[in-house]
């Protein structure tokens, strides 16, 4: 029960992460997710085998402290933007804010339900708070093709982004290094635990 509830959580989360994306592109020009048939909240839509259903039961069955993975990405063409270079940092806030905005929702129902709520209920309310954390910390860190080098390459100068850009067909040896050797839980375990105790009012 509690691995189904905790993939339930990983996919609900990557759910309205990748709608966020698609939402803020079309929202600033760009329909091409809509187009594909990605502006929509059906998990379907927005399935990789490998990031959305491998990875994360793994790390599940294993008892992994932090889940993680990803989504097939939402498609951009940042020509269609309007102002392409800030559009493009917008459209890669967008998904780990959604991720942020619903940690702090299911963070004021825990707080709201938290001592007449059975095992249960607190169990699936942990699982969606910890499992949106972590994918907003992880999807941040700026490491194409990760969320948080289209933020940075839209604020850096052109020449910096542009060398960003040319570190994309590497990126993911980079995480799978950082995953291998335990780095990648070791950055965001603690942060995960600090915004967690935030959120909860515990600081």
């Amino acid at each position: 029960m509690g691995i189904v509830i905790s993939f339930a959580a990983f996919l609900l989360a990557i759910m309205c992460h990748e709608f966020a994306h698609a939402y803020v592109a079309n929202r600033r020009g760009d329909a091409t997710a809509a187009e594909h048939g990605r502006l929509t909240l059906n998990p379907l839509a927005h399935i990789d085998p490998v990031g959305t259903l491998l990875l994360p039961l793994i790390l599940v069955f294993t008892r992994s402290p932090v889940i993680f993975g990803w989504a097939r990405p939402v498609p951009v063409n940042f020509s269609r933007l309007r102002d392409p270079r800030r559009d493009m940092a917008l459209v890669g806030v967008a998904g780990p804010m959604a991720n942020l905005l619903l940690a702090v929702v299911v963070a004021q129902i825990m707080k709201a339900v938290a001592a007449g709520a059975s095992e249960i209920t607190l169990f699936v309310l942990v699982q969606l708070l910890m499992t949106n954390i972590f994918l907003a910390i992880f999807n941040l860190i700026p490491v194409p093709p990760l969320d948080g080098s289209r933020v940075a390459m839209g604020l850096l100068p052109v020449p910096a982004a542009r060398m960003l850009a040319r570190l994309e067909p590497y990126g993911m040896f980079f995480l799978v290094a950082l995953l291998y050797t335990g780095t990648l839980q070791q950055v965001i375990g603690p942060a995960a635990a600090i915004l967690m105790k935030a959120l909860l009012g515990e600081i």
